[in-house]
């Protein structure tokens, strides 16, 4: 079900600056004399995190502002993309990985917490990524491929949620087609997912709207904010 043909990988490492490693911490630990033994508690509890989608959609700035977000909370966050035919409608995914334990930008088979996919398709061809008792997050609509077009194949949403449904312990359904009327703009499909996301406890709403202050034009961050609302206000 792939949507490209040609793969490149690009990774961006964003690290939150650290005085000092996991290891090293470690060290001075044990040089600390008794009275300081037990303020020093080290607790690694990481996040993985892929998105994936179809050129065009808005993917990579989602998996921006969502290492933003880490990022400006204090965590350290590794980032990377996958990007196929990208600007002629093929895949894009993109890895975020947060947390001190995590050493690789991209995200093994069976370990993200969360798969967020802008496109049904692309979901269930990620599906692999995800963990047992993971959380999808996925775009109702469909993005038919050419090759699917071509030998006349129809891809039907329902069928493919309803796979998803038997993979992952969590799916939320969300209709960003209904969601781009109401908020008049076809542009928010990302920020619509980040807050479906965020309403399952990816990352507080502050989070996410003070990451895209930081990384939107002025002239968009309403609209962006108002998307991230969307799925809070609904129902």
């Amino acid at each position: 079900m792939s949507h490209g043909f040609e793969t490149t990988n690009v990774v961006s490492v964003i690290c939150h600056p650290e005085l000092v490693s996991g290891s090293i911490l470690m060290g001075i630990a044990l040089a600390i004399p008794n009275p300081c033994d037990n303020i020093l508690e080290i607790k690694y509890m990481s996040k993985n995190i892929l998105i994936c989608g179809v050129g065009g959609q808005g993917t990579v700035l989602a998996a921006k502002v969502l290492s933003q977000a880490a990022i400006s909370n204090g965590e350290r966050v590794l980032s990377a993309e996958t990007i196929g035919m990208a600007q002629r409608g093929g895949s894009v995914v993109s890895h975020v990985r947060i947390g001190s334990d995590v050493f690789s930008p991209l995200v093994p088979q069976g370990q993200a917490d969360i798969l967020i996919a802008f496109e049904a398709a692309e979901a269930v061809r990620n599906i692999d990524f995800l963990k047992k008792d993971g959380t999808v997050i996925v775009n109702k609509k469909v993005v038919q491929p050419v090759t699917a077009s071509l030998s006349g194949k129809v891809f039907k949403p329902e069928e493919m949620i309803s796979y998803l449904e038997k993979r992952a312990s969590k799916v939320i359904a969300v209709d960003t087609d209904q969601a781009c009327r109401d908020l008049r703009s076809s542009k928010v499909v990302n920020m619509v997912l980040l807050g479906a996301a965020s309403k399952s406890g990816l990352v507080s709403k502050d989070e996410l709207k003070a990451a895209i202050k930081l990384l939107v034009k002025p002239d968009f961050y309403e609209l962006n904010v108002r998307a991230v609302d969307y799925c809070f206000n609904e129902a």
